[in-house]
């Protein structure tokens, strides 16, 4: 039982001796495809994009475009607002700076920048781009997110976040 112990605690502390591996490396490519819970500029519920790609060990930068709808009305009418927000953003993988040794892990924060697409429809034929507080404008969003990978190309990812969707859950793929 002390050789069991014993060499239970030898790899524990081998392990724990070893540097931080980030799940996140310089050149990879990740893409995150997921659902939002909540958005800012009216209902709906957010599908989207984002692909970054990495440019140091730590930061990455792409593209992100969501999509959300929605509609109500009383009787005899009705409206309808669509929104795609589109936009680039970076993130800070932490993994490093938290010591993190869990390499199925990528903690993550960062911004966007962007502008929304908006438009609007109702039942009397009218359709137009809706400039107003809900979107034909720019929009600066923040996120905090992590992804846990299954596979080493494959995982989910969860983010907290401001700009589209309040929470964003999803998968993600390593390229």
């Amino acid at each position: 039982m002390k050789k069991i112990l014993a060499t239970v605690l030898f790899i524990f502390a081998l392990a724990a001796s070893q540097q931080a591996f980030a799940q996140y490396q310089k050149g990879d490519k990740l893409l995150n495809l997921g659902l939002g819970l909540g958005s800012y500029y009216g209902g709906g519920v957010p599908i989207g994009a984002s692909l970054e790609f990495g440019v140091t060990d730590n930061i990455s930068v792409g593209p992100q475009i969501d999509y959300y709808s929605w509609s109500y009305g009383y009787v005899g009418y009705k409206w309808r607002y669509t929104f795609i927000p589109i936009g680039v953003r970076g993130s800070y993988h932490a993994n490093e700076l938290l010591n993190l040794n869990n390499d199925k892990l990528d903690v993550y924060g960062g911004v966007s920048l962007g502008y929304y697409i908006s438009k609007y429809s109702d039942n009397s034929g009218y359709t137009g781009v809706y400039d107003n507080a809900y979107g034909g404008r720019a929009f600066l969003g923040v996120h905090v997110g992590g992804r846990y990978y299954f596979k080493p190309n494959l995982g989910g990812f969860a983010e907290l976040g401001y700009g589209v969707s309040t929470l964003k859950v999803g998968v993600a793929f390593k390229f």
